[in-house]
């Protein structure tokens, strides 16, 4: 708890940010169905953020290098607050697209900055934890910014303009606190073959996440009113979605640090298929099925990035903490750079409910994908592993430690490589 508290205004600072950034793409796929925009132009927009993301993540541990991390993130929340203001002023599908271009190239940054900075901060033993907090208060703020929406509506400029406000806000706890923010990382040549080495389950599962969640997140608006929603059930389906990672963000993430990651990665995996399915095949146009099945999705699919971060951070050598962040953000950047746009191709052709038959089919792929590494790793007998998998997917044995059973020491060695 003490590695937490002296966190505080770096969460805070996230909170605020974060809640800011979440609004924004919420707030931007429905005013652009009021404009007039078609699903796939919107897929498209959603498509700019994610390019400037993935740019972001080349130079970022460039910029922490040469600036630090506060005055990097400084420079960065002003240009995207400016960028938001800029949308009021041109509303059109190509400004829009360059100024979520813009917004994605800064906040590749800024998550960068955050993410390595709590990263340099913990240990492995409570590496997963205190991401897990992290990411809380990451869907704390998205959930409450999401009721901002029918609170004030989508005409006008005053979205905008709270939307900027957050962003420059966000630069005030950072700035009081304390200097302990991490050494600048070492001079290092952006390399994504570097992440890949430290784990490549990591690497995909990071692109799965990109393609599934951002694909929720940039078009569960254009699903929800494709459905017949209301602008204050659509606010509601995407708080309940999002809101629902809080479940399971922290009890995934203890186990994590005391178990197999992958293993973790893997039940994660499943319930996300699960709730994907649910919705696509059994919700319909039910308000109260539909909220229940994207809590289902919520409730495990939003902690797998943090497992995945967290999976790859552990093996990170010292000072590697920002490359490695920039790593996994980079490659989330690609699953979302394709994601969005293909979902919103295949909702023009099939319609909303082709958004959860795409995440269905990823996360299908990613579980083969996350079982065929799981027997291929070094160091540990087949017969053991399978077991201790076994184990774990019992229900009762698996839901007594979630509630607060204490786990089983893990036999395998946490410093195998995957």
């Amino acid at each position: 708890m003490s590695q937490i508290r002296a966190l505080i205004p770096l969460l805070i600072t996230a909170g605020i940010l974060i809640g800011g950034n979440g609004l924004q793409g919420t707030f931007i796929s429905l005013r652009a169905l009021q404009e007039g925009f078609s699903p796939s132009m919107i897929g498209m927009i959603g498509t700019g953020y994610n390019i400037g993301f993935a740019i972001g993540c080349i130079y970022v541990t460039r910029i922490i290098r040469s600036i630090g991390h506060i005055r990097a993130f400084s420079a960065l929340a002003a240009i995207a607050s400016a960028a938001s203001i800029c949308m009021v002023l041109f509303i059109d599908p190509t400004s829009w697209f360059l100024m979520r271009l813009v917004q994605g190239l800064c906040f590749a940054g800024l998550f960068a900055v955050v993410e390595s900075w709590l990263n340099a901060r913990v240990t492995n033993d409570t590496r997963a934890r205190t991401l897990s907090v992290y990411r809380f208060v990451d869907l704390g703020a998205v959930t409450l910014a999401q009721y901002m929406i029918p609170a004030v509506g989508l005409d006008g400029f005053q979205l905008f303009a709270i939307i900027s406000m957050a962003l420059t806000l966000s630069l005030v706890p950072i700035s009081f606190a304390d200097r302990s923010s991490p050494e600048a990382p070492a001079h290092v040549r952006f390399d994504v073959r570097t992440l890949w080495r430290v784990s490549p389950l990591a690497t995909i599962g990071c692109v799965v996440v990109g393609l599934t969640n951002s694909s929720f997140r940039s078009l569960g608006p254009i699903y929800a009113d494709g459905i017949g929603m209301s602008v204050t059930s659509i606010a509601t389906f995407m708080s309940v979605g999002i809101f629902a990672g809080v479940v399971l963000q922290y009890p995934l993430g203890h186990y994590s640090d005391k178990l197999d990651r992958r293993q973790i990665i893997l039940v994660a995996t499943l319930g996300s298929l699960a709730a994907s399915l649910f919705i696509a095949l059994f919700a319909d146009s039910s308000p109260w099925l539909n909220y229940a099945g994207i809590f289902l999705f919520g409730a495990f699919a939003m902690p797998l990035y943090s497992l995945c971060s967290a999976h790859a951070n552990d093996h990170a050598a010292p000072g590697q903490h920002a490359l490695v962040s920039a790593g996994t953000l980079f490659f989330w950047s690609l699953g979302a750079v394709i994601g969005p746009l293909f979902a919103s191709f295949m909702i023009d052709l099939f319609g909303p409910h082709a958004l959860f038959y795409y995440t269905a089919v990823v996360l299908t792929c990613f579980l083969a994908y996350t079982l065929q590494r799981m027997t291929v790793r070094e160091g540990v007998p087949t017969t053991e592993r399978r077991m201790g998998f076994r184990n774990l997917l019992r229900t009762s044995t698996f839901f007594s430690k979630l509630a607060g059973a204490p786990p089983a020491e893990p036999s395998q060695d946490k410093t195998d490589r995957t």
